[in-house]
């Protein structure tokens, strides 16, 4: 693998990494703001794609620990819409 490809593609994975990031903050800040449940679609969806792409970003970086936080998290979203979706959206 060339430099520049290498250089293009840490851009993209970082890219992807603080996307992750602000859709979990922003699905932390509509239910801490009241404007969406915390079982709610809407806030388990975003931190379901906010941790698929922390991930990819910890995956290639070897932050091994950080996907596994990220895993668990997924699987708390998941569970919490299997479990007992929201009805009611605010």
């Amino acid at each position: 693998m060339g430099y520049y490809t290498f250089m293009h593609n840490n851009l993209l994975i970082n890219i992807l990494g603080w996307i992750g990031g602000v859709l979990v903050l922003s699905a932390y800040l509509l239910v801490s703001t009241g404007r969406v449940k915390g079982n709610s679609v809407p806030f388990q969806s975003l931190n379901i794609a906010g941790a698929v792409l922390l991930i990819v970003n910890s995956a290639w970086f070897g932050a091994y620990p950080s996907v596994g936080v990220n895993v668990f998290w997924i699987a708390i979203a998941v569970y919490s819409l299997v479990k007992k979706p929201a009805r009611e959206q605010p």
